[in-house]
Formats: C-alpha cells, sequence, structure tokens
C-alpha cells in the first residue's frame, strides 16, 4: 500500500523518538528542575531556562561520547547535570548525592515524557492507509521501547536503536535497518526527525526521503531539504519543500 504526500508515494514512514514524537525536552526540563530546586534555592526563570538549556543542548558531547562507548548512559546524564549546576556554582558531590540525583531524575524524567499532540493523528492515517510505520533512533533498543510504551505509543512496533545493528545515525546502516524491517525500499520511505543533520541529511544520504522536522520554525538558510514544521503536515500534498 502507498500514500500520496507531496514528497511522493509513500509505501513506508520511519520517525525518530526524542523530540519528534515525544516531548523529551519538556520532560528532561521539567525533571531537572524538580531535583534540583533545593540546590538552587531563589532561581529566577530566566536561570531555569539557561540550567535546561545547558543540561539540553550544550552538553550534547557527553552524550556523543556515551554513543562512542566512552561513557555509560548514566555517566553522562550525571556529567551533564554536574555541568549545568556548575554554570551557578553548585558542585554536586561524589557518591550517594551523586547517585540519589541520578536516580531521582531518571524517575521523575520518565513519568513526565508524553507523545506530542500530532502524532496520534499521522498514526491513524497511516493504520488507515495500510502504510507499515517505525522508529530508528539513537538510543538502545529496550530504553526506547519502555519509552514509547509509557507514551502511548505502545502500536509502534518495529523499533531500531543503536544496540540494533551496532552503529548510530548517520551511519546509512541504522536506517536501512528501519527499511528492511518495514519490507519497503529506501526511495519510498519517509524518516522524518528533529535534528537537521541526523534525520534529515542523514536518512537523505542513506537513500530514504528524509524530512526535517522543524517544530520551532529556525531558519537556517542552507538548508535546501525537506521539512514541516508539524507531522500533520507529513501526510499533506501542499509543498513543503525548502
Amino acid at each position: 500500500m502507498a500514500i500520496a504526500t507531496s514528497f511522493g508515494a509513500i509505501r513506508g514512514v520511519l520517525f525518530d523518538i526524542d523530540d519528534t514524537l515525544v516531548d523529551l525536552e519538556y520532560a528532561m526540563t521539567t525533571a531537572l528542575r524538580d531535583v534540583s530546586e533545593h540546590l538552587l534555592p531563589g532561581l529566577d526563570q530566566a536561570g531555569w531556562v539557561k540550567f535546561g538549556r545547558i543540561f539540553t543542548h550544550e552538553t550534547t558531547h557527553f552524550y556523543d561520547r556515551y554513543l562512542a562507548g566512552e561513557l555509560t548512559f548514566n555517566e553522562q546524564r550525571l556529567l551533564r547535570g554536574r555541568a549545568a549546576l556548575g554554570h551557578f556554582g553548585v558542585e554536586l558531590e561524589d557518591g550517594e548525592e551523586s547517585q540519589a540525583w541520578v536516580a531521582e531524575y531518571h524517575q521523575r524524567q520518565t513519568a513526565y515524557v508524553q507523545a506530542f499532540g500530532d502524532v496520534a493523528g499521522v498514526l491513524d492515517s497511516l493504520d488507515a492507509a495500510g502504510v507499515p510505520y517505525g522508529a530508528v533512533s539513537n538510543n538502545v533498543h529496550d530504553y526506547q521501547r519502555a519509552k514509547l510504551d509509557g507514551a502511548g505509543l505502545s502500536r509502534i512496533r518495529i523499533l531500531v536503536g543503536t544496540d540494533t545493528v551496532g552503529v548510530a545515525k548517520p551511519d546509512p546502516a541504522i536506517y536501512l535497518e528501519g527499511v528492511r524491517l518495514l519490507g519497503t525500499e529506501p526511495g519510498e520511505t519517509l524518516y522524518v526527525g528533529d535534528n537537521r543533520l541526523l534525520d534529515a541529511d542523514g536518512a537523505t544520504a542513506a537513500g530514504l526521503v528524509g524530512v526535517w522536522l522543524n517544530r520551532t520554525g529556525e531558519v537556517v538558510e542552507e538548508f535546501t531539504g525537506r521539512q514541516v514544521d508539524s507531522l500533520a503536515q507529513l501526510l499533506s500534498k501542499a509543498p513543503t519543500a525548502a
């Protein structure tokens, strides 16, 4: 089965997960504030915004080291927390204090994860059209499986993680494994995600129809590829290419 879109006839769709299907940034920043307020009493809203941005956007090199096998998942999370707290002059002590911080953060962040409001409608349309779909993520399979299920997205059964084929995006093999599981061909498979380089450019380089989900309307003049500002636009027949 195929579905007509502004990107041509599509026989399968693969999604990124974090900040594409689920609002991970909201979950992260809200949980961060919960577990750190006692360490940063009196911090104003601008401070909390900066604190959250350091953790979510300015310390991603620690996550890259996790993907490279240099750090465990909790180690990269703790290093990011220490960097954010350190910006405000707070040191998270080794031992019980740091382990308690990581454990509580994990519990709260997991509870806050929820699907974006535009996800269900797209999946309903794909189900109705008989078009298969799945997810390809730069995290391990079981962790992301639990995240999808907890966010009410258990109907996304096909899931490829970094441990599935032993590589991370933008290695072509991880996208192509998703295509193989869908039973489609790369050129008829849509791949959409919020990371312009890893999702739109990476998937396109692997032969898929890569689309940047640009929810914030960021202007990148050098980007001439496909983009949408909502998942609801994916199945629209109106032109959406930049």
